[in-house]
């Protein structure tokens, strides 16, 4: 028989693992070439492994939850096996989620959406009715198996004093998913009235960190209290966050922009003819104003590499973008090359992959500077902390109307303007407050001049 080995694939220039999420067939199961197996998750993203050949998947050699190294086995596939055999027992067999499949062994229809939604609330979707097309289940069935399993859990919960199992659902190991953590559901609080386990003083949540003197103070959960894991995207996004805030001394530094100009521009572009009447953002405009003041400052598009630094020849703009599982970074290849049109529809398809959890690891990799638009309502200003191994990052505040000085005619006169916080977050590592704030002083004169081309 012609046996093929499914290897852990590389996903992404910087990514040496993945973890196994779930598998999409079941040992026995026939699958055609190209059809996905399996999804990995990586520190970039959610991705979903195809089979390299058409076959029988006789052996899963990785169980959901195992990290696995870029080139490992995931799994045996053998062309000559009969569909339905009996395969021989694998790792993954004890660690199997009940979203993978039916109970009939059919597929399981569901989006990719409400998987990752009933994974994150330990829902077994098994036998559950879908309200899509042909059945499929989508994210308002689980928000409302969420909801229906929140109240049966009020109804049952436990009198306050009353004994509590010894194990909460914080007990179960990482690499165990979230379906076969004990007690997790979401919503109901009652279900951890137990505080979380007892952690050694040199730990603080996921984050590993050596402490000598302080010891963090653990809260004790109360009855009502919700005690929810993280999530793995969740997971990753604090340790990059305390890794970078730990690596590079932060400095920040605020300009104030007048957006007067490239709003006035902005209502020129919904009239032309390339736009369709859809003009591209103030999001946009700052990204062209970036990309060119960082061809000006080579410095801050570099990355740190052990005790050197990159300065990278290209200008991989990443766009922090919100989606329903947490924040995402998707990086425009070459922004500087692109026009303002280029750059709105590279963005707005990669939003919409990210929001979709359809955008691939490398979407996700090679970004040498990020701005981030933390949503323009009742955000004056903040400090956006660095997208590691890069040196700096640019948050956008919010556009609001006031009261400026400005000179005509040779006097001073009070007009209104339309004005917005930026701020520039830089590694002192790499950066000096020069070199640091001249590069934003220069993505201020272009905004302001908004002498932008389609």
């Amino acid at each position: 028989m012609a046996s093929t080995t499914v290897l852990m694939p590389q996903l992404g220039e910087s990514v040496v693992e993945g973890t196994v999420v779930r598998w999409i067939a079941k040992p026995g199961q026939r699958v055609q070439r190209d059809e996905p197996i399996v999804e990995v998750s990586t520190d970039k993203a959610n991705t979903e492994v195809p089979s390299p050949a058409a076959g029988v998947l006789v052996e899963q050699l990785a169980a959901e939850g195992a990290v696995v190294q870029v080139g490992a086995p995931l799994a045996r596939m053998d062309d000559a096996a009969q569909a339905g055999a009996t395969p021989p027992s694998a790792p993954a067999a004890t660690a199997q989620s009940a979203q993978s499949g039916a109970a009939n062994g059919a597929p399981l229809r569901a989006s990719p959406v409400a998987r990752n939604v009933a994974q994150e609330h330990g829902l077994n979707l098994e036998g559950a009715q879908g309200s899509g097309a042909g059945g499929r289940i989508v994210k308002a069935d689980v928000m409302g198996l969420v909801q229906n399993q929140g109240a049966a859990s009020a109804a049952a919960a436990p009198v306050h004093g009353e004994p509590q199992p010894r194990e909460s659902s914080l007990d179960a190991p990482r690499s165990q998913p979230p379906a076969a953590r004990q007690g997790y559901s979401q919503p109901p609080p009652q279900s951890y009235s137990q505080p979380p386990p007892a952690a050694s003083s040199a730990s603080h949540g996921p984050i590993q960190i050596a402490l000598r003197a302080y010891k963090p103070p653990r809260y004790n959960a109360q009855p009502g209290d919700q005690v929810v894991p993280f999530d793995q995207r969740r997971r990753l996004i604090a340790e990059h966050m305390v890794y970078s805030k730990a690596t590079s001394p932060h400095v920040p530094c605020t300009a104030e922009v007048d957006m007067t100009r490239l709003a006035r521009l902005r209502e020129q572009w919904k009239k032309a003819k390339e736009t369709g009447g859809k003009a591209p953002s103030f999001l946009v405009g700052i990204c062209r104003a970036t990309v060119q003041a960082l061809a000006e400052f080579p410095r801050v598009n570099a990355v740190v590499q052990d005790e050197t630094i990159i300065l990278r020849k290209d200008v991989n703009l990443g766009v922090a973008v919100e989606t329903e599982k947490g924040l995402l970074v998707p990086v425009i290849r070459k922004a500087d090359e692109k026009s303002v049109l280029g750059l709105a529809r590279a963005l707005d398809e990669l939003a919409a992959k990210a929001r979709a959890s359809k955008v691939s690891a490398d979407e996700l990799s090679g970004g040498s500077f990020t701005v981030s638009n933390p949503g323009l309502k009742g955000n004056l200003f903040g400090a956006a902390i660095i997208n590691q191994p890069q040196v700096g990052i640019l948050r956008m505040g919010e556009i609001v109307k006031r009261a400026v000085v400005r000179e005509l005619d040779g006097e001073d006169a009070i007009v209104i303007r339309q004005m917005m916080y930026l701020t520039l977050s830089y590694d002192h590592r790499v950066i000096d407050g020069v070199t640091g704030n001249s590069f934003l002083h220069r993505v201020k004169e272009l905004i302001e001049a908004a002498d932008f081309t389609l």
